[in-house]
């Protein structure tokens, strides 16, 4: 079943929290000269229109990055991701939203690698299709194309297959983003399953799992399966921009859950975290989670 379509979820709260943390993964890989490989399982389309097609169906991106658009207190970590967003923006207006494959993209440099896996059909035509343009605008400002040579490979084909071929990575060095749509219940084994082969191939990588926060129990073991792989640590963090509706229905709340994490990451989201429920929350019901091995924190929004 190949239903889902990112693009009407683009730039929504999930989106802001995957994508905040994951630039944060890329700049602490980066501190080191040697290069690093980026493998994205399920990396959509890449690009998303926020003012037309899917995105503008539920307007989904009113609930993320639209609300952080314009605030000028935003914590520093949090400013490098939506200056990202804008930069993609000359115009100003928030017309695009670049997925996890674009900002890669802006922020791997030039010995480092993107492994970009998808298996929609008409995901993986518009991703390659957006990569093409991207060449052809690099080209035209004088810069090397990112998909020629090896710098970037685009495949149509089962991510969580295809990233065994790929672990360890030459440099033995990297961070691999796993996030399914989780349409179909066995989405969530896979994930489990995936990471524990990766571990055992590749067991000083980064490991990001995004996932939903939903009533269905296959939703909440997974973070609890995921705690028991070892690793070098662990960090698991989620948002929820409201408390429960009354129909059950609607992402409010959503999870990243990270094995071998930077050290610095931790006091990073303790930063973040508290100012995404302040900006993002709808209700008193908005709140998050923050846990490690050895500490849990819980922030709620607070009433006005």
């Amino acid at each position: 079943m190949l239903s889902y379509r990112h693009a009407f979820h683009a730039g929504n709260h999930a989106d802001v929290l995957k994508h905040f943390v994951t630039i944060q993964l890329f700049n602490y890989l980066a501190q080191k000269d040697t290069a690093y490989t980026y493998v994205d399982t399920h990396a959509g389309a890449g690009l998303y229109a926020l003012d037309g097609g899917y995105a503008s169906k539920n307007a989904e991106y009113e609930t993320g990055i639209g609300p952080l658009w314009d605030r000028k207190d935003l914590p520093p970590a949090l400013a490098e991701y939506v200056n990202l967003v804008k930069e993609m923006n000359p115009s100003g207006k928030m017309r695009y939203y670049p997925g996890s494959p674009y900002c890669a993209e802006k922020i791997l440099r030039e010995q480092d690698r993107l492994r970009l896996f998808e298996l929609h059909p008409s995901e993986i035509k518009i991703l390659s299709e957006n990569f093409q343009r991207l060449d052809a605008h690099k080209e035209a400002q004088g810069q090397r194309p990112t998909t020629r040579g090896k710098r970037t490979i685009i495949t149509a084909g089962d991510g969580f297959l295809g990233l065994k071929a790929l672990l360890p990575p030459p440099s033995r060095r990297g961070l691999v983003l796993i996030d399914p749509p989780y349409e179909v219940k066995d989405d969530y084994r896979r994930v489990k399953e995936t990471v524990e082969d990766a571990i055992k191939r590749f067991p000083t990588g980064t490991y990001a799992v995004w996932y939903p926060v939903l009533q269905r129990p296959e939703s909440k073991q997974l973070p609890e399966r995921l705690k028991r792989i070892p690793g070098n640590g662990w960090l698991n963090v989620t948002l929820s921009i409201s408390g429960p509706s009354p129909d059950g229905f609607g992402l409010r709340s959503s999870g990243m859950f990270i094995i071998n994490p930077p050290w610095t990451l931790e006091a990073t989201l303790r930063e973040v975290m508290p100012y995404l429920v302040k900006v993002l929350g709808r209700d008193a019901g908005a709140e998050f989670l923050l846990e490690s091995g050895e500490t849990q924190t819980i922030g709620k929004k607070r009433p006005k």
